[in-house]
């Protein structure tokens, strides 16, 4: 039997509403369940003894369930055993932590990492008074999603305040960029206690893809990807195609293609696209399958990420994975992951001062040199800072950090 390596941990990763095993398209699952899948699928080959706790919210689920990569997934019972949206999970987030503390005084992991706040503190309710290190990942941070949506905000009241909270017992933070370390320093969390680990990317998954580019003579061809939400800057898009001549646009995203014509948001930017004269340059494509998707992707000319916030972004990564150029508004994880006038363009925000949007689109699809060295510079930026090996190393020393103190337990063979 294969022999278990050389410092490897007992690691519990806490995801309350993402679960790995979950399909993704769904309101709640994105971008988090991707991150707790790969992450702890990649510590996993390296032989760690790994366990996702996420809530149960489907009766025929079964306690525990092995991927075939090793990972234990436990389906905690947390609230009805029902889908739930997840700003309505807060109510059952005591039962889910005196669930974990159960489970870890029977078996004790070496570290806890929690994903999201409502897991933050569903872990400390786990782990108080067993010396159990537990590390924070936020994905998101209330005070950022309230400063931009205010009223419109779903999230419990008490969510900012309970953030701040967890990211001072914690014993590490890991955030995706520099602009959420600026938000935790500002909410009070240490800094010596952040550490900037980005998101990943499956890089062999998005990869270059030559028979994927449009033939000479097509419209050139602007993707946008992401939810169906006003924040995700898809009018914008919209707008600036009606001074972008020979281009189409397509829109990834929402619900499945047959449902669009009952989402809300979908109507809205049908209307734009209908009063700025480009309803026939712009096809909203719904929810495209994972495996799609980088076809999808390498085939575009252009990437445009226009979020009016955004606390980390995958989809540029994604693109720069596949060589596809990026034109991103300088926000959240977006100043980390594009780089300015080498994988792509940074543009202000919707709300700052007047920018032509257009006219930078135009001069990039005007300039096939330009957009052939910022797809190769993206290639290689992706290859050297967000393929999942990079994001499981730099996890792995923050754990290894706050275990240095103690033996690791003896990993199941």
């Amino acid at each position: 039997m294969t022999q278990p390596k050389r410092n490897a941990r007992r690691v519990a990763l806490v995801s309350e509403h993402a679960s790995p095993l979950a399909e993704l398209g769904g309101p709640d699952a994105g971008g988090q369940n991707v991150y707790v899948a790969q992450l702890a699928r990649t510590l996993a080959l390296r032989g760690h003894d790994v366990t996702v706790y996420t809530r149960r919210d489907d009766p025929r689920a079964p306690e525990t369930v092995r991927t075939p990569q090793g990972v234990k997934v436990v389906h905690v019972p947390a609230g009805p055993p029902t889908a739930v949206p997840k700003d309505e999970l807060f109510a059952h987030m005591p039962e889910f932590g005196a669930h974990l503390a159960r489970m870890w005084r029977h078996r004790r992991p070496d570290v806890v990492h929690a994903h999201f706040w409502m897991s933050g503190l569903a872990a400390l309710t786990g782990s108080r008074d067993t010396g159990i290190p537990v590390v924070q990942t936020y994905h998101a941070l209330g005070t950022v999603k309230r400063r931009h949506q205010g009223t419109e905000d779903t999230s419990p009241r008490e969510r900012v305040g309970l953030e701040a909270r967890i990211g001072i017992e914690a014993d590490a933070v890991i955030a995706t960029c520099a602009d959420e370390v600026r938000e935790l320093v500002a909410m009070g969390v240490p800094r010596d206690r952040i550490d900037v680990v980005p998101c990943g990317v499956d890089t062999s998954h998005f990869s270059p893809r030559p028979g994927a580019r449009r033939p000479k003579g097509a419209p050139r061809r602007l993707l946008a990807v992401g939810r169906l939400v006003p924040r995700k800057g898809f009018d914008r898009a919209i707008r600036a195609l009606a001074e972008v001549s020979d281009a189409e646009l397509l829109i990834a995203g929402g619900p499945e293609a047959e449902l669009l014509f009952a989402d809300p948001e979908a109507e809205r930017l049908r209307k734009i696209a209908s009063e700025h004269g480009v309803a026939e340059r712009v096809r909203m494509l719904g929810c495209v399958p994972q495996h799609q998707m980088p076809d999808l992707v390498a085939g575009a000319d252009l990437l445009l990420s226009l979020p009016r916030y955004e606390p980390f972004g995958i989809a540029p990564v994604e693109a720069m994975a596949c060589g596809t150029p990026v034109v991103a508004t300088a926000v959240g994880g977006q100043l980390d992951t594009v780089v300015d006038g080498v994988t792509g363009v940074h543009v202000p925000p919707l709300d700052e001062a007047d920018h032509d949007l257009a006219g930078v689109i135009r001069s990039l699809l005007d300039d096939p040199a330009r957009l052939a060295r910022y797809g190769a510079a993206g290639r290689t930026h992706a290859l050297a800072r967000f393929t999942w090996d990079e994001v499981a190393d730099g996890v792995a020393r923050v754990y290894s950090r706050l275990c240095s103190r103690s033996l690791p337990s003896e990993v199941a063979r």
